[in-house]
């Protein structure tokens, strides 16, 4: 069933403005409002264009996507607007995602895309145009709790849930935020965009990360980044030289082949070294973590955060892992968390959401991004504090 859109007064007095990439869920999205009666308008994204992007399947926010996000407008009879944005994105997220990844980390773009472009310029475009409501196509739950605030929480269908992208949403703009098809199962989305006639009903899902059409990000690191791929050592945890590397860019934590190197057991990439450009490896069990150190937190549970008892939640390091159970705490502005059963291959850059344990793991506490990891070599009864 579909998510009220849930606001004051009657549909076709309420200007609604829907980010329309292209795809099958921002369409449906569109003609649902549409047929609600809503005021809908439609926006698109110029992000980039880099020409093979541009009719590469599962590439989003190109060319043919504006064509057929116009071509839905049509369709359903909506006003449809295409902004150019692509210095904008370069610069929000294309170039931080380069640095960042040059350093070692393990960046989460489609994060910054949200929080940066979608949830903030876009916003206040959306506010341009005199609309009240901004709509996604994205697979979440924005809930109006019982005291009149708003709150975020996962995916009816856990299989497309989106939440993980979408911790750094803040009370402010989930006043304004709707997402219609958080209670939908993707099958059912298909089905309406065929009842509707959308011409996109069985267009191919996005894919990976939609600025980086070959799939490889080191060529985007390194025509951004010229130098990013300066050879190095490959150590393993002794600082012993297993071999050579060419360019820290070519490998992420956690990464098992490809490494070039002969030994007598599996190793992996535990951490990535920028400073010194080494790669360093070891057994499966040196990829342990329990720790993480956090910067760059997104508060919008109860309260805040800061100074409030150890508390329990369930995280999520990965977008395709399910929550599990940890701990968290915030003092003196560090925050930090414990995962009490433990992560393999936890790398600096991912995102870690939260989730509250007393609501079923359903609704969004917020979260962060990894600025350190520690391995599991505390007891269970150390405070994570004493980590940060």
């Amino acid at each position: 069933m579909l998510n009220s859109l849930d606001t004051q007064g009657r549909p076709q007095d309420t200007r609604v403005v829907v980010a329309m990439s292209g795809g099958v869920d921002s369409s449906v999205t569109a003609a649902l409002l549409k047929a609600e009666g809503y005021d809908v308008v439609g926006v698109t994204l110029q992000l980039y264009d880099h020409g093979a992007a541009m009719h590469r399947k599962g590439a989003c926010c190109a060319g043919r996507d504006i064509q057929d996000a116009r071509a839905v407008a049509e369709r359903i009879g909506i006003a449809h607007y295409v902004l150019d944005y692509e210095a904008r994105f370069k610069e929000a997220v294309i170039d931080r995602f380069a640095e960042s990844y040059a350093a070692g980390e393990t960046p989460v773009p489609c994060v910054e895309c949200n929080r940066a472009i979608k949830f903030a310029d876009l916003l206040g475009t959306a506010r341009e145009l005199g609309a009240q409501v901004l709509a996604t196509g994205h697979y979440v739950v924005n809930r109006r709790l019982a005291d009149g605030s708003r709150a975020l929480y996962r995916a009816h269908d856990p299989d497309r849930d989106q939440s993980y992208f979408l911790f750094a949403t803040t009370r402010a703009q989930l006043d304004v935020l709707r997402f219609p098809l958080g209670g939908l199962p993707k099958a059912r989305v298909r089905e309406l965009a065929h009842e509707f006639g959308l011409a996109v009903a069985d267009k191919q899902d996005s894919q990976d990360i939609c600025f980086v059409p070959t799939g490889h990000y080191a060529d985007v690191i390194e025509r951004l980044r010229p130098g990013a791929s300066a050879p190095g050592d490959i150590v393993d945890l002794s600082g012993k030289v297993l071999g050579q590397h060419g360019g820290i860019i070519h490998f992420t934590v956690g990464q098992r082949k490809g490494l070039g190197i002969a030994a007598r057991e599996p190793l992996y990439v535990v951490r990535l070294e920028a400073g010194t450009r080494r790669v360093v490896v070891g057994p499966r069990s040196a990829l342990a973590t329990r720790f993480i150190q956090l910067h760059d937190v997104n508060w919008i549970g109860d309260g805040v955060i800061e100074g409030a008892p150890r508390r329990e939640v369930f995280v999520k390091v990965r977008s395709t892992r399910p929550p599990q159970p940890a701990w968290l705490s915030a003092e003196r502005g560090a925050v930090a968390v414990e995962l009490i059963g433990g992560e393999e291959g936890v790398a600096p850059g991912q995102a870690c959401v939260f989730y509250d344990a007393a609501d079923g793991e359903a609704r969004v506490l917020g979260g962060g991004f990894i600025r350190a990891t520690q391995a599991a070599v505390a007891t269970p009864r150390e405070s994570v504090a004493a980590h940060a």
